[in-house]
C-alpha cells in the first residue's frame, strides 16, 4: 500500500513538473553564439525543466523564415532593421527591443591581426579574406561598407570568400580557407579565438551602426517562457555576459 502511494506521489510530481515545463525556440544571429549559450545556461539553472533551444544563423534568412511561418518564439537580430520590419508586418508580439551595438574586427588564426589595419588587406601576400555574405548577413554588409569607405574595395573584392553567416566566416579563417577575416568582436574575444592571432577593431565611423535588437514573435504571444526570457535579457547577470563579449548599449562599457 505504501509502495502504491509512493508511486502515485512520484507520478503526480512528474506530471506537475511536465505541466509547468515550457519550451521556446530562439532564432539568434550567429554573432551571439558564445554569449547566448552562457545566458541560456544560467537562465536554465533557475528553471531546469524549461526547454530553451537556440538556432544560430543569418539574421536576414531568419527574417524570411519567420515570415514564412518558421517556429521561432524569439528573434535576436544582428541588425535591428529586420525585427522592425517584422513588427510592422504584424509578426511580432512585443515591441522591438535593442540589446547591443555590435563591432567588426580583423581577425586571423595565424597572423598577428593586432598589427594590421584595413590597408593591410591590399598586401599581395594576402590572397583570401573572409566576410559574411552581405546579401543577408549584417556583419558582411558592414564589412563591405568599411572597405568601400577606406577606398580599398577595388583591391580587396577579388580576394573575398563569403561565409553563410558570421560564425561560418570565422570558421573559414580557422580552417585556413582564408588568411584573415572581418568578423564580429563578440566572436574574436571568445577564448577559442582570442588565444590565436589577435584582432584589430575596425573604426565604427567606417560603417553604419550595427544596432541590434530582438522581438517576441507573434507565434509566442501566449508563451510565458518567451516573456520571462525576454525579461531576463535585461537582468544584471545577462547584461554582464553581453558586455563581456562586446555587446554594449549606450552608456555601457565592454567587459573583460
Amino acid at each position: 500500500m505504501k509502495s502504491a502511494k509512493y508511486l502515485l506521489s512520484v507520478c503526480t510530481l512528474l506530471f506537475s513538473l511536465s505541466a509547468h515545463a515550457e519550451k521556446v525556440t530562439i532564432a539568434a544571429a550567429a554573432d551571439l553564439k558564445f554569449a547566448m549559450d552562457e545566458i541560456v545556461a544560467t537562465f536554465k539553472k533557475a528553471t531546469p525543466a524549461d526547454d530553451v533551444d537556440v538556432v544560430y544563423g543569418s539574421s536576414g534568412k531568419f527574417q524570411t523564415q519567420i515570415q514564412q511561418g518558421a517556429p521561432y518564439d524569439l528573434f535576436f537580430s544582428a541588425d535591428i532593421t529586420f525585427p522592425r520590419e517584422l513588427a510592422k508586418a504584424g509578426f511580432a508580439a512585443s515591441e522591438v527591443k535593442a540589446y547591443a551595438v555590435g563591432s567588426i574586427v580583423l581577425w586571423s588564426a595565424d597572423m598577428d591581426a593586432r598589427k594590421m589595419t584595413l590597408a593591410s588587406l591590399a598586401d599581395s601576400k594576402i590572397t583570401h579574406i573572409a566576410i559574411a555574405n552581405p546579401k543577408h548577413a549584417p556583419y558582411g554588409k558592414r564589412a563591405v561598407e568599411a572597405l568601400q569607405a577606406a577606398g580599398l574595395w577595388a583591391k580587396v573584392e577579388p580576394k573575398l570568400v563569403y561565409g553563410e553567416n558570421i560564425a561560418h566566416t570565422a570558421q573559414l579563417v580557422q580552417t585556413g580557407n582564408a588568411q584573415v577575416g572581418i568578423i564580429a568582436l563578440s566572436l574574436a574575444v571568445n577564448p577559442e579565438l582570442a588565444s590565436k592571432g589577435g584582432y584589430w577593431l575596425v573604426p565604427d565611423k567606417l560603417h553604419t551602426p550595427l544596432e541590434q535588437g530582438y522581438i517576441i514573435t507573434k507565434r509566442a504571444e501566449g508563451n510565458a517562457l518567451a516573456k520571462r526570457f525576454a525579461n531576463y535579457m535585461d537582468s544584471k547577470p545577462a547584461r554582464a555576459v553581453m558586455t563581456k563579449y562586446g555587446f554594449v548599449l549606450p552608456g555601457e562599457v565592454a567587459g573583460k
